[in-house]
């Protein structure tokens, strides 16, 4: 191509670009992305939390006996299952 300096057009690109700034710029949405969320939780949040952690931990003995007669924190009643054995 007739007219066209490669060397002359690094050499823009260069000026436009300021390394410097750009890492600052990073360093500081990685920043913000790093603070935790302090808004309160709501109902539907709470439930998918719980139902995450409930498929989480299914294969655990300990969780299936702490959720099958009912002890924990949830807003749920507990429900004792007597007599019944899961597979």
């Amino acid at each position: 191509m007739e007219g066209f300096d490669l060397g002359a057009r690094v050499s823009d690109i260069e000026k436009d670009m300021d390394g410097e700034h750009t890492i600052a710029e990073i360093e500081w949405l990685e920043h913000i992305f790093a603070v935790p969320d302090t808004r309160p939780m709501s109902a539907s949040d709470l439930a998918a939390a719980n139902q995450r952690h409930d498929e989480k931990n299914a294969n655990s003995p300990w969780f299936r006996l702490w959720q099958r007669y009912g002890v924990c924190c949830r807003s749920e009643p507990p429900v004792i299952r007597v007599g019944e054995i899961e597979s």
